[in-house]
């Protein structure tokens, strides 16, 4: 049960923790490291260790070296999208580091955009043409101007 006292200077509170008689108060690193080490996944459960232990420190993309230090900017995609295929062997793995990967997932989402397959045209627009009458359905003045300048470059 807390204590409360009130002072006399401004009104401040403060507040008094009494422990029942035999509890031991405990550092706040104990118990920080206890959490932490409840926290941790048994080694066949974490995928993004085992991927890192396979195919190294190197982006399979751009094949940046990476160091311990660094080592957060490895992400492990998945080859197939689905996030529960985990083999032992590593094979629906890759690693990528966080721009590649970014990179993979932007260029699906903006091809699926560009050739308006369905559910794409919920993607909020960036820039919309007002006057701009000879719009295909469902995409905006810029995505017209991006598709043109794909088939140019064709």
């Amino acid at each position: 049960m807390a204590k409360m006292t009130f002072g006399n200077k401004g009104g401040r509170v403060r507040a008094a923790v009494q422990r029942p008689a035999g509890v031991v108060a405990r550092p706040v690193e104990d118990i920080v490291r206890e959490l932490k080490k409840a926290n941790q996944k048994s080694p066949g459960e974490d995928y993004r260790e085992r991927s890192l232990a396979i195919h190294g420190l190197i982006c399979a993309r751009c094949a940046r070296e990476f160091s311990g230090v660094q080592r957060q900017l490895l992400t492990v995609h998945h080859k197939d999208g689905n996030h529960h295929n985990n083999p032992s062997d590593g094979s629906n793995w890759e690693n990528l580091c966080v721009y590649c990967h970014d990179d993979t997932h932007s260029r699906g989402l903006l091809g699926d955009y560009l050739e308006g397959a369905p559910g794409s045209q919920e993607i909020g627009v960036a820039y919309r043409d007002v006057g701009h009458t000879d719009m295909s359905p469902g995409r905006s003045a810029l995505g017209d101007k991006l598709q043109q300048a794909l088939q140019r470059k064709k």
